[in-house]
C-alpha cells in the first residue's frame, strides 16, 4: 500500500554542467546503492555511433569519473552508449560498436555488441564482452550474428535482455526478396561462456563472450493477416522480479513481455503486447535445435519457450500500443504489464494488462498525451513521465496525475530518460541545457518523497 506523500515543494538540482553530453539510459541508470548514475557522452540521442565516453557521476558530490573510452573513435564509429547498471553489483553493461568500424562499415544496428565493465575498482575498471559474435557459417550456438542493443538486467542480475538485429539476415535480404532484416528480442545468461574462433581478418567482427544468448521471440518477414505472427519484436521487460503466476496457478520462473507488430485481417500493422514464457529447464536438449541459424534463417527460439499474444485491440477506435517510444514495465510480482495506448478520445494514456491476457485496463484519464517514456517506481505505486518538459506523477492505485517539480526555465528542453532511484525517493533525468557554446544533455535530480 502506498504510504509516501509527494514532497509539495521538491527542489530540482542540476548535477552536471560540462560542455558535453551526460546522457542517461532510459532505465537502470542508478548504482545499487544509489550513489552513482551511469551515463554516456552523447550530445544527441541519435549520435551513439560518434560517442566514445562511458562515465559515472556521483549524485551527492557531482564527481565525474571517466570509466571507459572507445579506442580509435571516428565519426563512423565504433561508438558506445546506453549504460545499464547491475542491480546488485558494481558492474555496467553498454552498447559498443565493432572495433572494425570504418567508413565503409560504420556503426549500425547489426554491428554492435554488449560490453561490461567491472567497477569494483572504479579507477581501473575491467572490460569484458557479454555476448559472443560469430558471422561465419557454421554459426556458433549461443553466439549472436549481428547487433544487440538496450540491455536490461533481470532482478537477480544473472540474465540480460535486449533487442537484436541480425547481420547475416540483413546481408541475405539484400539479394533475396523473401527475406527481411527484422528486429527481435533476446536474452543472455551469465556463466555460460561461449567460445568463438575468429576467422582470419575478422578479429574485430567475431569474438567470444561471457554469456550465452538466445532469441526470445519468433519473427517472420510476412505475417499472415489476422494471425498472431509478428514481423517485429522490441521494447521488452522482464515480467516480475522472479516471474509470475499463470492462469492455472503455476509459477512461471522467467518471462519477457515485449511489443510485437501483427498484421490485421485488413492488412494494417498494429503493435500488441506479447509474452514469452521461459521454463526452468529451458537449456536442456539445446543441441537438438538450430540455435545458430543458417545463412537464410534466423537462429531458432528454443522449442521449450511459449510465445503468446496478450492484447487484442484491432476492434478499438485506436488499436494497438501507441504514444511516444517506450519500453514496457512490469510490477514486482509480475501480475501487471504497463504500456501506452490511446483512449477513445485519441489521448495517449497509461494502461495495464495481466501477463495472462484478458481486458486491458486504463489507469490515467489525463487531458494531454505524454511526450516521454514512463518509469514505474520500485514499489509499483507511482509512474513518472513528462509532458512539455514538465515532470508528472501518476498514482497507480487511483490514476490521479499531478505535476511535480518546478517549471523548467527558458533554455532547458527535451526532458527524457526518467529513472527512479532504488529507494524510490529520487528521480533522475536529462534535460538539454543551452550554454554559451551549445546545448548539452545534463543530469537533473528531484527528491519527490
Amino acid at each position: 500500500m502506498n504510504t509516501l506523500v509527494i514532497n509539495p515543494n521538491p527542489v530540482e538540482r542540476q548535477l552536471t554542467f560540462g560542455s558535453q553530453g551526460y546522457f542517461l539510459n532510459h532505465r537502470q541508470a542508478f548504482s545499487p546503492n544509489d550513489e552513482w548514475l551511469a551515463f554516456d557522452g552523447r550530445k544527441e540521442d541519435s549520435k551513439m555511433g560518434e560517442n566514445d565516453l562511458i562515465g559515472l557521476v556521483n549524485i551527492h558530490s557531482g564527481q565525474i569519473l571517466e570509466v571507459y573510452r572507445v579506442p580509435k573513435q571516428q565519426a563512423f564509429g565504433p561508438g558506445s552508449g546506453a549504460v545499464s547498471y547491475h542491480p546488485h553489483r558494481e558492474e555496467v553493461v553498454f552498447i559498443r560498436g565493432l572495433l572494425s568500424a570504418d567508413a565503409e562499415n560504420p556503426y549500425y544496428f547489426t554491428r554492435r555488441s554488449a560490453m561490461g565493465l567491472n567497477l569494483e575498482n572504479k579507477q581501473a575498471p575491467e572490460l569484458f564482452h557479454l555476448d559472443a559474435r560469430d558471422v561465419t557459417p557454421p554459426f556458433t550456438p549461443g553466439a549472436l550474428r549481428g547487433g544487440s542493443h538496450a540491455y536490461s538486467y533481470s532482478q537477480d542480475g544473472n540474465w540480460v535482455s535486449f533487442t537484436y538485429n541480425d547481420d547475416v539476415m540483413e546481408k541475405a535480404a539484400a539479394t533475396n526478396p523473401q527475406l527481411k532484416d527484422l528486429r527481435t528480442v533476446a536474452f543472455m545468461v551469465r556463466g555460460k561462456k561461449v567460445e568463438v574462433q575468429a576467422e582470419p581478418g575478422r578479429e574485430g567482427d567475431e569474438f567470444s563472450g561471457s554469456h550465452f544468448a538466445v532469441l526470445a521471440a519468433e519473427v517472420v518477414p510476412f505475417p499472415k493477416p489476422g494471425s498472431d505472427e509478428i514481423q517485429k519484436a522490441c521494447e521488452e521487460t522482464w515480467v516480475g522480479h522472479d516471474g509470475y503466476v499463470n492462469a492455472q496457478g503455476e509459477k512461471i520462473p522467467r518471462a519477457l513481455a515485449y511489443l510485437g507488430d501483427v498484421v490485421t485481417a485488413e492488412g494494417k500493422v498494429v503493435t500488441e503486447v506479447f509474452v514469452t514464457d521461459i521454463p526452468e529447464d529451458w537449456d536442456k536438449n539445446l543441441k537438438d535445435q538450430n540455435l545458430g541459424g543458417t545463412e537464410v534463417s534466423f537462429p531458432e527460439m528454443p522449442k521449450s519457450f511459449t510465445q503468446r499474444r496478450i492484447t487484442f485491440t484491432s476492434d478499438r477506435k485506436y488499436p494497438g500500443v501507441q504514444g511516444p517510444r517506450h519500453w514496457l514495465k512490469s510490477s514486482k510480482n509480475g501480475d501487471r504489464i504497463f504500456f501506452y495506448a490511446k483512449s477513445d478520445d485519441g489521448i495517449v494514456q497509461i494502461f495495464k494488462v495481466s501477463p495472462n491476457g484478458g481486458q486491458q485496463v486504463q489507469i490515467t484519464r489525463n487531458e494531454f498525451s505524454p511526450d516521454t517514456a514512463f518509469s514505474l517506481s520500485p514499489d509499483d505505486c507511482w509512474i513518472a513521465f513528462g509532458y512539455q518538459n514538465q515532470l508528472y506523477l501518476t498514482e497507480v492505485a487511483t490514476g490521479k496525475t499531478q505535476k511535480v517539480g518546478p517549471t523548467p526555465p527558458k533554455g532547458q528542453s527535451e526532458l527524457c530518460n526518467i529513472n527512479w532511484s532504488h529507494s524510490g525517493r529520487i528521480l533522475a533525468y536529462n534535460r538539454k541545457v543551452d550554454s554559451g557554446n551549445g546545448a548539452y544533455f545534463q543530469v537533473f535530480l528531484l527528491e519527490v518523497f
